[in-house]
């Protein structure tokens, strides 16, 4: 950037990188989708990549209207930001937000936008297979506004309260994680529990899809940390090599954990855990070194695959078991960041820091990162539940579907469309073939 007074001149690579980011970050929303479609049943594998993808074109529109300028405008309140920069005003190539001098306001907005755009796809899972998909994406816009920006706000705008008291997020443990799960624990509550729930077998009907969207997740999760350096510097390839690190030793702790019980190296198992270990560096990646994003990854790994038991002991249904790994996960990852944050890594960016976690003798950052993780998670399921309820009771707006709308699946009763009508049709044709050849045989038989 020029230091001569005149206008920003910015360096062509990190706009480079941070772009090819924000298409890294974009490439999680079918990740999501593919993960959490391969978890559902088949009669709803359509509907969870559909409102994967919307949740990027509903988001896109909210944040262009005043989603940006309430995470990142000016923020009197410390809560809040203004109405600034609606309509992108004041947001072009020339100009920078937030004291980012790296790139361009533009940049800083379009990469800002994707994981304001990841984070409600993740929080709808566990609505999955039986919350309605018109007041679903409702829900997605007003959530955006009302719980997402507001913690965006206060965890990464210089304005914001809890960035002035000092806490540690490098790429979203609150604004993303601890709000989606949040988000999804009060989704799963207010909807109630799938029928049949309890009797019947709830089992992922494509694993294959499952390891697609983990792939895709993972692979987009390079651009989530690492381009949050907002510069193509060596933070940006330490936020990398922390958070493949965290992400594999993630995926072999929850592996290994299942084995013990079951005898058997389980695909799901280690996709779930590979996620809970990018899940829990995440707000530690641009502040920790390689030894402690082993730790990062097993600690993750060991505390989401125990979380799974609580919808067991407080009998509610995340289906797809979205508080357990994000909320659960986030949490775990920013009490961490207060342990392993270290100062000279901090430092690589601005010099004049003195701040750090346990390792650097910095006994109140854990306190720090206690006070916003609590209150991130406690904004998220009261906002959420209080939205949830109230749309329950505007008509056409119902949150849940019927009975019978649910029996026969999302995708045929909510979208008309199926994800394998070609397997549909064959199972529906065969299953006349042998119709016909049993009312024959009886037809022979009485004849003899």
């Amino acid at each position: 950037m020029s230091s001569t007074g005149g206008p920003p001149v910015f360096d062509h690579g990190d706009i480079a990188w941070v772009l090819a980011s924000t298409a890294l970050v974009f490439i999680m929303v079918p990740g999501i989708g593919y993960f959490y479609s391969g978890m559902a049943r088949s009669k709803n594998a359509l509907s969870l990549i559909l409102l994967s993808v919307l949740s990027v074109a509903v988001v896109s529109v909210q944040w262009w209207l005043f989603g940006f300028s309430l995470a990142f405008g000016s923020s009197p309140s410390h809560f809040i930001g203004t109405f600034e920069h609606a309509f992108l005003m004041g947001v072009d190539n020339r100009t920078i937000s937030m004291g980012v001098t790296t790139v361009p306001s533009d940049v800083y907005a379009i990469f800002q936008c994707m994981f304001a755009a990841v984070t409600p796809a993740l929080a709808i899972g566990s609505a999955a297979e039986r919350g309605r998909i018109i007041p679903m994406i409702i829900f997605i816009f007003v959530w955006t506004t009302l719980v997402y920006d507001v913690i965006a706000c206060w965890t990464w705008n210089p304005d914001g309260w809890a960035a002035r008291l000092g806490v540690l997020d490098y790429a979203g443990g609150t604004p993303v994680h601890i709000a989606s799960g949040s988000a999804a624990l009060a989704y799963a509550i207010v909807l109630g529990k799938r029928n049949g729930h309890g009797t019947d077998e709830f089992k992922p009907h494509n694993v294959a899809n499952v390891v697609l969207g983990t792939a895709l997740l993972w692979f987009g999760w390079f651009g989530f940390n690492g381009g949050s350096a907002l510069a193509a510097n060596g933070r940006a390839a330490m936020a990398c090599v922390v958070t493949n690190l965290s992400a594999s030793v993630g995926g072999l702790t929850w592996c290994l954990l299942d084995f013990r019980l079951e005898k058997k190296l389980s695909a799901l198992g280690f996709c779930s855990g590979a996620v809970a270990g990018l899940v829990t560096i995440t707000p530690g990646s641009g502040y920790v070194d390689y030894p402690a994003a082993v730790a990062f990854g097993f600690l993750g790994g060991l505390a989401c695959n125990m979380a799974v038991r609580l919808k067991h002991i407080f009998n509610y249904d995340d289906a797809l078991d979205v508080f357990a790994v994000h909320a659960v996960g986030g949490f775990v990852g920013n009490l961490l960041t207060g342990i392993f944050a270290s100062q000279s890594i901090i430092k690589m960016i601005d010099p004049t820091e003195t701040g750090g976690g346990w390792i650097n003798r910095n006994w109140i950052q854990i306190a720090y990162q206690l006070t916003d993780s609590v209150a991130g998670m406690a904004y998220s399921f009261l906002m959420t539940f209080a939205i949830l309820w109230i749309m329950d009771k505007i008509p056409g707006l119902s949150i849940r579907s019927d009975l019978e709308s649910e029996a026969k699946g999302l995708d045929e009763s909510e979208l008309g469309e199926l994800a394998y009508y070609h397997v549909d049709r064959l199972v529906c044709h065969t299953k006349r073939i042998s119709g016909h050849d049993y009312a024959d045989s009886v037809k022979q038989a009485t004849i003899m």
